[in-house]
Formats: structure tokens, C-alpha cells, sequence
């Protein structure tokens, strides 16, 4: 069995932090650490963190300032994980997990997942939660093989759509992606909760998405409803239609390369559903 190590992202979470973690803690195969990082949390998050590393040497905690609410932080933060651990020596693993400050796991999720990817073939994969049957790994509940991720990327890119473009150059190396529904885990804040999917259709224009990939995703979320309901994939269209990528920064199109690749395979798929040569 392969050995990971979780990332976790929070901030203000004082009515999820401990279960969340504790459920890390709880699993089967254990992480060999975990690495909070805390977004400057005002309330009793810090207390609570300090608590729990008393009884837990493997817990580790990043404190920043508060700066306000960015999502554009927590891609970064992961690479403060991922750099912290490099710099402090913490042991190396086969695997990183993605979690957050409101998800808990099965006893044997990371077992599930793991058993499968110990074959060698899956870069990066998910279990599942509610009712929606996705079909691609989900940011929080990844895990992803670091043999695959430090040859491609060692950190995670700081552009929007870093979750989906991590996917692609998963297949782009020949590795396959997946989701396993019988290992599950549970959103204690629902998704589509606090936003308008946004960053659903702006990332779908810097990865380069063909338009008629968004056009059939728009369509199968809007007739299903499912998993971002009527609203999210309203909005999700608009924003993948309107959207402007900035020339540099977090809100930039992704390498072209990479587009290429992406709007390729993506035809691929649909001439291959359509029975087209």
C-alpha cells in the first residue's frame, strides 16, 4: 500500500475544522502528515488547530494574515503545502490529497482509492458524495499520484482552472483519470452554496474548451440538474461566453500547448460519441 500526505485549506472554520481532520485521522491507511493551512481565520480556528497538534505531531499548520476571502488563495496555498514540505524535509510519498475544512470520509476512503492507484495507471482520482455521479475527480477528495505530479508540474499552476488543468496533462501524459463511486465522502457545506460558478465557464475559456464540449456539458447540467443545478449552468455558459482572460496572473489563458491539447481531445470525444471518423 502507497503511502500521501493531505493538504488542507481553511479559513473561519470553527464548526467544521475538527471533524474534518479528525476524519483524516480515522482513515484506514493513514496520511503519513497533514498540513493545515490556515487563511487568517478570525474565530476560534487557531485555538482549535493548536489543541488538536497538541495530541498529534504529524499535524502541521500554516498561519497566514488575514487578508480577506480570495479564491485565487487557494491554489496558492496548496504550493505553500507542497513547498513546506520540501523545504522542512517531511518524508516523501507515493500520493498528495486534496481535502478542505468541510469534507469527512468514509474510514476507508484513501484505502479504496489507493488500492486502485498502486497499479500505476491512474494519475489522479476521486471517490464520490450525494447523488451526482461524477465523472471527474473532485478538488477536495483527490488524490494524486506525485510520481505523475512532480515530473509535469511539482507545483500546482496559479491560474484559474488549476483542478481541471492538472486532469488534462494527467491524459496529455498518457495516465487516465478517475472516480470511484463506492468511496465516499460528505460536503458539510453543499456545493453551489455561496456562489455563481464563475470560475466554471471563465477557466473553461483559459484552458481553451471547445465550444461544443461547454455547449453538451451546459446542456447535460441544465436538463439533469445535477451537479450544479439549472442556475450554475446558466451561469457557468455566460461566464465561458463573456469572459476576458487578463495577459498575466491568476486570470491569464493557460499555455497554448496546452489549449491545443485540450480542444483536440475534446473534439475527439465528441466526434467518438457522434460516430464520426
Amino acid at each position: 500500500m502507497g503511502s500521501y500526505f493531505a493538504i488542507v485549506t481553511c479559513r473561519n472554520s470553527e464548526a467544521n475544522i475538527e471533524r474534518a481532520l479528525l476524519s483524516l485521522k480515522a482513515q484506514t491507511v493513514k496520511p503519513a502528515y497533514v498540513i493545515v493551512i490556515d487563511d487568517g481565520s478570525r474565530d476560534r480556528t487557531p485555538e482549535m488547530l493548536k489543541r488538536l497538534q497538541a495530541g498529534w505531531p504529524d499535524l502541521h499548520v500554516i498561519t497566514n494574515p488575514d487578508l480577506g476571502y480570495d479564491i485565487a488563495r487557494v491554489v496558492s496555498n496548496w504550493n505553500k503545502a507542497l513547498t513546506y514540505a520540501r523545504q522542512n524535509g517531511l518524508p516523501a510519498t507515493d500520493y498528495h490529497m486534496i481535502s478542505a475544512d468541510d469534507v469527512v470520509y468514509e474510514k476507508d476512503y484513501v484505502e479504496k482509492l489507493m488500492r486502485r492507484m498502486d497499479l500505476g495507471e491512474i494519475a489522479v482520482a476521486s471517490g464520490n458524495y450525494g447523488e451526482h455521479g461524477a465523472v471527474t475527480p473532485h478538488g477536495a477528495g483527490r488524490l494524486v499520484s506525485n510520481r505523475f505530479f512532480e515530473k509535469r508540474h511539482g507545483l500546482y499552476p496559479e491560474k484559474m482552472g488549476y483542478e481541471s488543468l492538472v486532469l488534462h496533462t494527467a491524459v496529455q501524459q498518457g495516465y487516465s483519470c478517475a472516480v470511484f463511486d463506492d468511496a465516499r465522502f460528505e460536503h458539510v457545506r453543499p456545493l453551489g452554496s455561496n456562489h455563481h460558478f464563475y470560475e466554471f465557464g471563465a477557466s473553461m475559456k483559459t484552458l481553451g474548451y471547445h465550444p461544443l464540449f461547454v455547449l453538451g456539458r451546459f446542456a447535460l447540467y441544465f436538463a439533469t440538474g445535477r451537479p450544479i443545478g439549472r442556475l450554475g449552468a446558466l451561469y457557468m455558459l455566460y461566464y465561458y461566453l463573456s469572459y476576458r482572460p487578463k495577459d498575466t496572473g491568476y486570470n491569464s489563458m493557460h499555455d497554448s500547448d496546452v489549449r491545443r491539447f485540450i480542444r483536440r481531445h475534446q473534439l475527439k470525444r465528441i466526434k467518438s460519441r457522434l460516430g464520426v471518423a
